[in-house]
């Protein structure tokens, strides 16, 4: 069996082989003694640092919680919208995991207009297909009835009272609603709203998700109306798909939403089989645009974030950002912090690696912390935003760092300029490759 090592408080698996999972769901009594299960490892985690969570909070290292808009999350990391938090099973496999909140996945009044497709995701992989880099979804919202969803909230909160769970809402362009599905998300026990303005497919053939989220107008009327009845914290998920994703946000900030969710996933087509001629993914024949996420879109995710957490820093310092794109360690997350988010969400890891993931991102994010000496999220949140600027004053920097060089390395203009109290330095001076 192979051991496991602690450091820096945190545990890692090292040498021999990873149990099985059904060795580690396997009886723990042994020799007359009774065990605790053995942790189940994540998928494709192995080796990986990990970190015990009771309730969500570590057991060990340094503190990882988070105050967001008065709600206590006992870790950073929340369940994204999406298949993780589609019914009250997986909802509750999360708590337990100790995800330090829980977004379900987007529902609507009328669920029977939903109507997903199979297959409805496709990957990017690497050259040798060892390792996914992007996904792309044609999924919808959820398809399960809003009635069915309330009761499982209810459910969830009444089993779990001090754990934070979110309902991502959307609807069409009325008022009334909107204004129904609030009061009644709300009826249930719902600790905040995600207003899900971002969803690229399908949704905006009905004038919905992305299409209101692009849509300045509109968004700002919505907004007001679900601010006009919600008694509980109101983020807004934002799309990428548009030009500056800062314009949007700031709308929905002036309409009194409590923070801003950023990004949902980026338009895309992940590519046409060559043998069959098709789009992928494949459905009849045939397929259609989709989101696409995971590891890749990272990058656009974190320019993204960065602009709207200045806009916030600038305009509205009380408010508060929710970081999604390609997280899958706890670095990644320390980045989406270092550039302004309060909390990091997780969707398309979980569906890869599976819930324990979370233990492994508390591990890791902890071990960043440890080796700057942070004691608490919000000594580094946002601290690397002071160093973005435009490329003219790059330029200008760069300049000034050059001349000061050459000031610093003037040398010997000629030889009457030596002197000898300062012969060795002056040398030094002239040396190109110190």
């Amino acid at each position: 069996m192979a051991a496991v090592a602690s450091v820096f408080g945190f545990k890692h698996r090292v040498g021999g082989p990873v149990p099985s999972r059904a060795a580690q769901r396997a009886s723990h009594i042994s020799r007359g003694r009774v065990h605790q299960p053995l942790r189940v490892v994540a998928r494709g985690l192995e080796g990986r640092p990990w970190v015990e969570l009771k309730d969500g909070v570590p057991t060990s290292g340094p503190d990882l919680s988070v105050t967001v808009n008065g709600l206590k999350f006992p870790n950073p990391f929340v369940i994204g919208s999406g298949p993780p938090g589609t019914n009250y099973t997986v909802m509750k496999k999360a708590f337990d995991e100790g995800w330090g909140g829980v977004i379900a996945k987007t529902v609507s009044l009328n669920a029977d207009l939903v109507k997903n497709v199979t297959p409805r995701y496709a990957k990017m992989k690497s050259e040798d297909g060892a390792e996914v880099l992007g996904w792309q979804n044609i999924e919808l919202i959820s398809d399960r009835s809003f009635e069915v969803m309330l009761a499982e909230f209810k459910q969830l909160k009444e089993e779990y009272p001090d754990r934070i769970l979110i309902a991502s809402i959307m609807d069409e362009y009325k008022k009334e609603n909107w204004v129904e599905v609030v009061r009644r998300c709300e009826e249930v026990g719902v600790d905040a709203f995600e207003i899900n303005f971002s969803c690229p497919h399908g949704m905006p053939e009905r004038k919905m998700g992305a299409a209101m989220g692009q849509d300045c107008t509109v968004l700002d009327e919505v907004c007001g109306w679900v601010k006009e009845v919600a008694t509980v914290p109101v983020w807004a998920k934002m799309t990428p798909n548009i030009t500056d994703i800062t314009v949007p946000a700031k709308v929905c900030l002036e309409q009194g939403m409590d923070g801003i969710a950023a990004i949902n996933t980026i338009m895309s087509i992940m590519g046409v089989n060559l043998d069959t001629l098709a789009p992928e993914p494949c459905v009849e024949g045939h397929s259609t645009p989709g989101g696409y996420s995971y590891k890749a879109v990272r990058p656009i995710a974190l320019a993204k974030c960065m602009n709207i957490a200045q806009m916030i820093k600038k305009d509205f310092p009380d408010r508060t950002l929710s970081g999604i794109g390609g997280i899958d360690t706890g670095d990644h997350a320390a980045e989406f912090i270092l550039l302004g988010s309060d909390t990091v969400q997780v969707c398309t890891g979980v569906m890869i690696h599976g819930y324990p993931l979370v233990q492994n991102l508390c591990a890791e994010l902890q071990e960043f912390m440890g080796k700057h000496g942070f004691e608490s999220i919000a000594e580094f949140k946002g601290m690397s935003l002071e160093y973005f600027t435009t490329h003219t004053d790059l330029v200008t920097r760069q300049k000034e760092a050059i001349e000061k060089k050459k000031k610093a390395k003037v040398g010997i203009e000629s030889d009457d300029k030596w002197t000898g109290e300062g012969f060795v330095a002056e040398t030094e001076s002239m040396v190109s490759n110190v």
